[in-house]
């Protein structure tokens, strides 16, 4: 079969068993070459292979509505639904989304870039079809890892109180990124160990396979799940939250897949259907991979897998983990926290070392952060490190918590400003507008490894205030800084500064050392200011630029509502300050997916914008 030439799924219902095991294997390879060429999600694609296509061949897609949670691990369901022709432009500008996209396909009925929104959604929407009189299951894949989360937990509650029905696939893998954590997670492992349930699942699934589906089947085999309920998980899980259970379900046996997604087609009423697969299935270095390697990757040679690769420069995340071990090492009150990002916040080594004093909480950006206030408030000193995009999640936590309390603390936001192919779920250019208006914060920026080595120690050292550190996506050099080296807080650097010069550029993070050489090379009549503290500002130079009648020119990545530009602005509004301000920032919209060059440029914030932004104003200086 040509991949490209599906349309839509309902080709796979003519299809026999051995023809569907034929195709998983088919996409699974189409999966593996084109993933590793593009760049994407990997592992979590490879192990819902037969899952997904046994979903649409048991369901009728887009009439039953199949959301993914996260909707990382919806390849295989964009390629049953007539889009492997696009996947070679798969998270690229104008290409196919690495997530489900509304805009897309008729198929894809739900977005979301972050975990746990399924459920909700899900009932949602069950509600409305039934307030509609309309027909069509709706259909949940939610991973166990997802499951975990708080908001999950919530729609479950909800969904057990109502009549309205919703089909949820408990997809475990026992991972996430990278392994799980948590009582929960313990709960599954112990069920699918147990020898006790899974012979009673075997007896189960061999009436479903005799029988006529239905209420009938399910009457008849009702005694043997209750025994399962009872006697191994003791109906304390989602019993208790009013629902049915099937499972585990082999999830790359298609009897079992077929016998279990039938019967839960046939209830009246909310079923969870717990199946098991394995993460990175039929590639062995993603079936092994422990650290989650292998869960999202740029571009490499699946017939070598993925390589380090021998280089001078580092990510920011492992130069803020490095200093961060050393300052355990030091002070013996440090702890580490982490919402289930041990590898992509680079904190492996901090785990393996001070495994007492570093806690992964899963994926629970609520809870991480009011824990860190609990720890806080027992005088200890957390460091807890999210990327920007999940950190919106927990701003009710970070105001409420931890700010209000004035609870000190250091908290890492990873990934902040573009980020490239994830697109508008991923982008870190929300939290600066989010947590700016909040009192009591230190908003950080640095432009190097340096400067970050010293703001870590300056926290450390004076540690008094909730602290926010910021570092993008990529790679740095590292510099070795001593632990007693400070910088004074709320301070800015003059970079290039010259009383006589009109225009003052102010910037903040990697922007700072890039327009610092254009202007050096240039030998532009511009001032140059390392803002490298978003709050508090610093007020002299603030004044200093006023007084010498300075034109301002604020450059920024971000979104430009709620940014360092509008901070400076109120602030000469309030002070009753005349000055002239422009701006260079994202505008009021969502930036799409594509590779970071094309992003800047079609949002106008490129250094090459600047640079032309730089010439208007200096031709208009020169001309007053």
């Amino acid at each position: 079969m040509k991949l490209e030439q599906i349309k839509n799924p309902q080709f796979l219902k003519q299809l026999n068993i051995e023809e569907l095991e034929e195709l998983a294997d088919q996409i699974r390879s189409f999966i593996i070459h084109h993933v590793s060429e593009t760049g994407g999600h990997f592992s979590s694609n490879l192990g819902v292979v037969e899952l997904t296509i046994a979903l649409h061949y048991i369901f009728d897609s887009p009439l039953d509505k199949i959301i993914f949670d996260v909707g990382h691990q919806s390849y295989v369901h964009k390629i049953l639904t007539g889009r492997a022709a696009q996947f070679s432009t798969l998270r690229q500008y104008n290409g196919l989304s690495g997530f489900q996209k509304k805009k897309e396909s008729i198929h894809d009925v739900w977005e979301a870039g972050h975990s746990s929104t399924a459920l909700s959604a899900a009932i949602g929407m069950a509600i409305a079809r039934d307030l509609n009189h309309e027909q069509g299951e709706m259909i949940c894949v939610v991973g166990d890892a997802a499951l975990m989360s708080g908001e999950s937990f919530e729609a479950l509650n909800y969904i057990g109180s109502v009549d309205s029905k919703v089909i949820i696939i408990l997809n475990d893998n026992n991972m996430s990124i990278s392994r799980n954590v948590g009582g929960l997670s313990n709960f599954f492992s112990d069920i699918r160990m147990s020898t006790q349930y899974k012979n009673a699942r075997n007896n189960y699934i061999s009436f479903l396979s005799k029988s006529n589906l239905g209420k009938k089947v399910y009457k008849i085999t009702k005694k043997v799940k209750d025994q399962i309920k009872n006697n191994v998980i003791n109906d304390n899980i989602f019993g208790e939250f009013g629902l049915d259970y099937i499972g585990p379900i082999n999830g790359h046996d298609f009897h079992d897949l077929f016998s279990a997604l039938s019967l839960a087609s046939e209830m009246d009423h909310s079923v969870v259907v717990h199946v098991h697969t394995v993460k990175g299935k039929g590639y062995p270095l993603a079936e092994n991979d422990y650290y989650g390697v292998y869960h999202g990757v740029a571009p490499f040679d699946y017939r070598e897998g993925i390589r380090s690769k021998e280089s001078s420069m580092i990510s920011w995340s492992e130069v803020v983990a490095r200093h961060i071990e050393k300052w355990m090492y030091k002070d013996q009150d440090i702890v580490t926290i982490t919402p289930a990002m041990i590898s992509g916040s680079c904190l492996r080594h901090i785990f393996d070392t001070f495994p007492d004093r570093a806690f992964d909480v899963g994926i629970a950006e609520e809870h991480a952060m009011t824990f860190a206030a609990g720890l806080s408030n027992a005088q200890k000193k957390p460091f807890i490190t999210i990327y920007s995009s999940f950190l919106q999640r927990a701003y009710d936590q970070i105001n409420h918590d931890i700010a209000r309390m004035q609870l000190p603390c250091l908290i890492g936001v990873d990934r902040s400003g573009l980020v490239g192919a994830d697109g508008e779920t991923h982008h870190g250019v929300f939290d600066m507008s989010i947590l700016s208006s909040i009192p009591n914060l230190v908003i950080m920026t640095p432009k190097d490894a340096i400067e970050m080595k010293m703001m870590i120690n300056t926290v450390f050292r004076h540690f008094q205030h909730p602290y926010i550190l910021r570092f993008p996506k990529g790679n740095i050099e590292d510099k070795d800084v001593s632990l007693d080296k400070e910088i004074s807080m709320g301070s800015w650097e003059k970079i290039i500064f010259d009383s006589q010069n009109a225009l003052t550029i102010m910037t903040y993070d990697v922007k700072v050392d890039r327009v610092a050489h254009w202007l050096m090379t240039e030998q532009l009549p511009v001032n140059l200011i390392n803002a490298r503290f978003i709050k508090p500002m610093d007020e002299n130079i603030l004044d200093e630029l006023s007084q010498t009648h300075q034109h301002i020119l604020v450059y920024e990545t971000d979104l430009m509502i709620g940014s360092l530009g509008a901070s400076i602005a109120h602030y000469y509004s309030r002070k009753k300050m005349p000055m002239t301000i422009d701006y260079i920032g994202i505008d009021d919209h969502y930036t799409p997916q594509g590779d970071l060059d094309t992003l800047f440029k079609i949002e106008h914030i490129h250094l090459d914008d600047l640079k032309q932004k730089v010439k208007e104003i200096l031709d208009e200086e020169g001309k007053s």
